[in-house]
């Protein structure tokens, strides 16, 4: 029973940075204040069904609140300025080095792969790739004591 409850509470948080990708999205591309996105999202009850609502609403605020700090880590690993990215790609992430600066409870190889996943469903033919090698070196700056540990395993 407790793993069918934390198998149903993985697939929400899933969901929850699927409607991030796209809540991100629509802020980068319109403007909107947070909040209306976020109540845009809430209105439309079918979008936020099995979702791990509460964790949707930590990741769009955080990753707004720091969204300067988060282009400003991005931009030192690529190679174009952050602004040239695709919004889906910039999206994605932000959501990835806003989990792993300030979510530490998560494993950085769990941020990895979701954001790889999330670029395979939303971003270009190869952009799960360039996703991957962006987090994997913001990991290895950020988490080196724990990828560490886990190679040791």
């Amino acid at each position: 029973m407790n793993s069918n409850i934390t198998a149903i509470s993985k697939r929400a948080r899933i969901k929850a940075r699927r409607n991030t990708v796209q809540a991100l999205y629509e802020w980068f591309m319109t403007g909107k204040n947070v909040s209306e996105v976020i109540a845009e999202f809430e209105s439309n009850g079918q979008t936020l069904a099995k979702t791990d609502v509460e964790y949707f609403k930590l990741l769009i605020r955080g990753t707004t609140k720091y969204s300067t700090e988060l282009d400003s880590r991005i931009s030192s690993l690529i190679d174009r300025p952050v602004n040239e990215l695709d919004a889906v790609e910039r999206a994605i992430l932000h959501i990835g080095c806003y989990e792993l600066i300030y979510h530490l409870e998560i494993p950085w190889r769990i941020i990895v792969n979701e954001s790889i996943e999330l670029a395979k469903t939303f971003g270009a033919e190869q952009s799960h790739k360039y996703i991957n090698g962006i987090l994997d070196k913001v990991a290895k700056e950020l988490r080196s004591t724990e990828i560490s540990n886990a190679s040791q395993s």
